[in-house]
């Protein structure tokens, strides 16, 4: 890893951290609140690729786990740790690393735009939402108690929302790819 590299990732994870300052909204129903983080989750994937990209999350949430109040609400330290959000938490990383290695195989530099985009925003659907739910989901049903059933209906509440961010981050990544592509290509 580069000097480029360890700039880019510090710079995902200060994004990622940039968007936890927008006040979280709580739905009542789902002890999950709605961020604009799993957005930085998504753009960190789709523009950096799959390593840089899981690097990103991963840096904050060692942020995190040093007391840094860096999640949405100003949330950080150790007791995060052991909430019922520590599930989409922890599924920052593996949700980063599958949209970068979509969009890696998928959203070529020399394709059209609508194809490439359209490859963007399934990165960050699939990774981004699928991945990232697999393991809130997970922990809601099982760590935290909730059941499946009601862990797996109360996150549907979120999901035009995540489809939202990951067309933002769809965009995102053709503007950057465009511009100034950092994508790495995958054969």
């Amino acid at each position: 890893m580069n000097t480029r590299d360890l700039v880019l990732v510090s710079l995902f994870a200060a994004i990622i951290v940039a968007l936890g300052l927008i006040p979280p909204i709580t739905l009542g129903f789902i002890p999950v609140p709605i961020t604009l983080q799993s957005l930085g989750v998504m753009l960190a994937g789709v523009i950096l690729g799959a390593k840089r990209g899981a690097l990103a999350p991963l840096l904050v949430i060692l942020l995190v786990a040093i007391g840094l109040p860096v999640l949405s609400g100003g949330r950080g330290g150790l007791a995060v740790f052991a909430g019922p959000t520590v599930g989409f938490l922890i599924g920052w990383v593996p949700a980063a690393y599958v949209t970068g290695l979509i969009a890696e195989r998928f959203a070529r530099p020399a394709m059209a735009a609508l194809p490439q985009t359209l490859g963007f925003f399934a990165a960050a659907a699939i990774g981004g939402v699928v991945v990232l739910y697999l393991f809130g989901i997970g922990y809601l049903a099982f760590g935290a108690g909730l059941g499946l059933e009601k862990a797996f209906l109360g996150s549907m509440a979120f999901i035009p929302g995540d489809l939202l961010k990951a067309a933002v981050a769809g965009l995102a990544g053709r503007a950057v790819m465009v511009g100034y592509p950092l994508l790495p290509q995958r054969a």
